[in-house]
């Protein structure tokens, strides 16, 4: 998990939607290896690269909006190997339902490696809600990049 933000990491702001998400994680039986940089493309980038490396699930917080320093989805899409634009599309589909600011989200998904990546925004709200969203089908999709046996109700 990657917190992407100017002031958490130089330690001037609390990471509420780090420490949300990543309780989530864990309640919900995932590891969760926790990241902090601040929002530069470089270190992003090479942030979600390396977390991919030893990680089967990268979630970015942060960095997805319209400010000058939001470069999280291009850092992203710099180390995308693949993309998985429904994962991105669920999430904004469903923030679009409780605020227009919804619909402000740049946020990407994608695979690296054998990892799903897929940034959030960075108000714990949007963690808690991105998460709910991706929480039924992320387990799945890291199965089938690790080349595991997949059980799925047809419909």
């Amino acid at each position: 998990m990657l917190t992407v933000s100017d002031r958490v990491s130089a330690g001037e702001r609390k990471d509420a939607s780090g420490d949300l998400l990543a309780e989530a994680l864990t309640a919900d039986g995932w590891e969760v290896e926790r990241r902090i940089v601040p929002d530069d493309l470089a270190e992003i980038a090479a942030a979600v690269r390396e977390l991919a490396g030893a990680n089967g699930l990268v979630l970015t917080t942060g960095g997805t909006g319209f400010g000058p320093r939001d470069v999280t989805p291009e850092a992203t899409q710099e180390v995308l190997e693949r993309s998985a634009p429904g994962l991105a599309e669920a999430v904004r589909a469903n923030a679009v339902t409780r605020t227009p600011h919804g619909m402000l989200s740049r946020g990407t998904a994608g695979i690296v490696g054998s990892a799903v990546v897929v940034n959030l925004p960075g108000s714990p709200g949007a963690c808690r809600d991105g998460w709910a969203v991706l929480a039924p089908a992320v387990g799945h999709a890291v199965k089938l990049l690790a080349a595991e046996t997949t059980k799925h109700r047809q419909t």
